[in-house]
């Protein structure tokens, strides 16, 4: 099978039962470890999050007795599918995080149907340039990709993993088609049927009072659980849950 191939494939797998399981709630711990190498300093930021997912309105405090804060989960919410479309920024240093992730509709490739008039099809992606990595295999694909000319900005999938058990990416790094060197590296699991990430890394270079360094957070995710009810009476109010957006 063509990379190519593979990957519409995979996408639109993921796609699709990223679609079908989402959850209504998420509970889970958040541990932040921020790091500025060259500096030398390093902060951790530890919360409890409840959060709606449908609209990401999340109550969460700050570990082990902190204040609470209400609003977009910290650092981003564990429900996230960045294969579709999606607005991310990132400002990181040694006495803030700041993080705004706005999720869009899921990526869908459809791969034409047979025609019997047709001896070949070669499918081809316009904007993403697909190869297996030296380890890939058919049941389990380790794809390399880059953009094309034709790619206009923006974050693209770099490296994707799959999972042999559920045939969903384990391990996906995104970075930025003719940007800066901002990297985002996330690593799931399937947990009580649904798709989620377990640990993330992202990475920046910053600019700031005549300096520039790299600032990385490192975060993971833990005690992931699916309430059927609210977990928090507020996450049952305003603003209105609504789904997920459809793959388009």
């Amino acid at each position: 099978m063509l990379p190519d191939l593979a990957l519409a494939l995979l996408i639109d797998r993921t796609s699709q039962f990223y679609t079908q399981n989402a959850p209504t709630y998420m509970t889970y711990r958040e541990h932040t470890h921020v790091s500025a190498p060259s500096l030398g300093r390093t902060q951790d930021i530890d919360r409890s999050v409840a959060v709606r997912v449908a609209d990401d309105y999340a109550i969460m405090q700050d570990l082990p007795r902190g204040a609470e804060r209400t609003g977009e989960a910290f650092p981003i919410l564990a429900y996230f599918d960045p294969l579709g479309s999606f607005a991310f920024s990132y400002f990181a240093n040694l006495k803030a995080v700041n993080i705004t992730l706005k999720r869009g509709a899921p990526l869908e490739l459809p791969i034409p149907a047979a025609d019997p008039n047709v001896s070949m099809q070669i499918p081809y992606n316009s904007y993403w340039a697909a190869r297996y990595a030296a380890d890939s295999t058919p049941t389990a694909l380790h794809l390399l990709i880059r953009p094309t000319a034709r790619a206009n900005g923006g974050f693209y999938p770099s490296e994707i993993v799959e999972d042999p058990q559920t045939q969903l990416p384990s391990h996906i790094e995104m970075r930025v088609a003719g940007g800066d060197d901002m990297t985002i590296a996330l690593d799931y699991q399937v947990i009580d049927g649904h798709w989620v990430i377990t640990h993330g890394t992202f990475s920046e270079t910053q600019h700031a009072f005549f300096m520039t360094f790299k600032v990385i957070a490192d975060v993971r995710f833990t005690d992931i659980a699916f309430p059927a009810t609210p977990p928090d009476p507020r996450l049952a109010g305003t603003p209105t849950p609504s789904p997920l957006p459809s793959a388009s």
